[in-house]
């Protein structure tokens, strides 16, 4: 029994050893303005903490926040593991498999929303604690299911439009 807490200590210590903390996320605000019809104003912020266990594997959570001056608002949490499959220089690419959950509200909706995919990114270190991180796209699945009228929405596929596209700035520790 001794021999396998002492190895267990041991292994937990290598691993701790070459992990780091990091936090950050994003924020983004936009305009729009429609002829005839009232200016929105939207926005986002999606704060984030995660762990690196190695170079190569990480995992943490987002949580989002995001809506508008007029219309609905977006409350989610999103858990995530981290694969960097490229490192070249300061420049590395990885991909996340993500679980999200999302609650729609306001301007008379209330509908609760899951996905479940992959969300490939880049990541540019430009010093050894600070990186600017963008995601792009989403591949998977997702389900929404309106809890005022029951109508349930089921989409798999492929989302490289300009609207998914993330950046922010992480700190590691």
């Amino acid at each position: 029994m001794k021999k396998l807490l002492m190895t267990l200590t041991v292994a937990i210590m290598a691993i701790s050893a070459n992990a780091q903390v990091y936090v950050g996320g994003g924020f983004g605000v936009a305009s729009t303005s429609v002829d005839g019809g009232d200016d929105v104003t939207t926005y986002k912020f999606v704060p984030e903490v995660g762990y690196a266990f190695n170079n190569e594997w990480a995992a943490g959570v987002a949580f989002g926040w995001e809506g508008a001056d007029k219309g609905e608002k977006i409350v989610s949490v999103n858990p995530y593991v981290r694969w960097t499959f490229v490192r070249s220089g300061i420049v590395s690419a990885f991909v996340d498999g993500s679980f999200e959950y999302a609650h729609y509200y306001g301007d008379g909706n209330d509908a609760d929303g899951i996905a479940l995919g992959l969300k490939p990114g880049l990541a540019v270190n430009m010093t050894k604690h600070l990186s600017f991180v963008t995601h792009v796209g989403f591949l998977g699945w997702q389900h929404a299911k309106n809890n005022n009228t029951d109508v349930k929405t089921d989409s798999w596929g492929l989302d490289f439009d300009g609207r998914n596209i993330i950046f922010g700035l992480y700190y590691s520790f």
